[in-house]
């Protein structure tokens, strides 16, 4: 969405209206069904599917009317997803969090007990709260870690939870396991994490995960804020739709570059 509708150059969305309006079940489509779902008329969807038949992203299906899109358009945007990483994409999200919403902004992975930063925006949170990329703490206690463990298998979950060391950070830290798998039921459910002083008192964290192709969590996106800024429940009306966009965002990239972005991520 543009700030300023003058600023949009209509021909080009409409012609992107156009390559949207195949999918699932409309791989074919004559003229006048894409202009019924663009809600173009019937001749400027002509010159529309022509320009972009002239350009190769559509193609003519022979001894018909009807017209299909070519694996060219898979260069539009494929390109450049496939040849970055979840460390590089999600940098301009975390700064838009931290600028709009947080005191600091997080890229987490797991690696066995542990969730690792990969990718950290900081903010005012400064030297009270400093977690550089490449710092680990244990999933446990963490909510960037539970938004990842919570969209596994409750076996696996468990598994990890006694394997790890569990010391109390805080007197707020959840250390039983019985009560850690009630934990992650819940964010399952609710489809983000919460912290509210569990792994560092005074901070508040809204945590969400990021999906693969196979819808595995693989990664997560947390928003922290220092407590004296919100109370909790104004800080997740705020946070968990920014953070959930953001998760949202990543994970279709990951879709669309057909998990390629993944095949160089290395945790460390």
């Amino acid at each position: 969405m543009t700030e300023n509708p003058k600023n949009v150059v209509q021909s080009v969305a409409k012609a992107f209206a156009v390559l949207r309006a195949f999918g699932e079940g409309t791989e074919e489509l004559t003229i006048s069904e894409i202009a019924v779902r663009t809600d173009l008329d019937r001749g400027t969807a002509f010159r529309l599917l022509h320009t972009l038949r002239d350009l190769g992203y559509i193609a003519s299906i022979p001894g018909s009317k009807r017209f299909r899109l070519t694996l060219k358009c898979l260069e539009l945007g494929y390109t450049a997803l496939a040849h970055s990483n979840l460390k590089v994409l999600s940098r301009p999200l975390l700064a838009e969090l931290v600028a709009d919403v947080a005191d600091a902004a997080s890229l987490g992975m797991l690696d066995g007990t542990d969730v690792i930063y990969v990718e950290r925006v900081q903010g005012a949170i400064g030297r009270h709260l400093d977690r550089r990329s490449g710092t680990r703490t244990g999933i446990y206690a963490a909510a960037l870690g539970q938004a990842i463990l919570a969209f596994d298998t409750p076996d696996a979950q468990r598994a990890v939870l006694e394997r790890s060391d569990r010391i109390r950070l805080s007197e707020r830290t959840i250390t039983d396991v019985d009560q850690l798998m009630i934990r992650l039921a819940e964010i399952r459910a609710r489809g983000f994490a919460l912290s509210d002083g569990e792994n560092a008192y005074g901070f508040r964290t809204v945590a969400g995960p990021v999906f693969d192709t196979r819808g595995q969590a693989v990664a997560a996106v947390s928003a922290t804020v220092r407590a004296e800024r919100y109370e909790m429940a104004d800080f997740v009306a705020v946070a968990a739709p920014r953070v959930l966009a953001a998760t949202k965002e990543l994970s279709e990239a990951i879709s669309r570059s057909f998990g390629d972005i993944l095949s160089g991520e290395v945790v460390r």
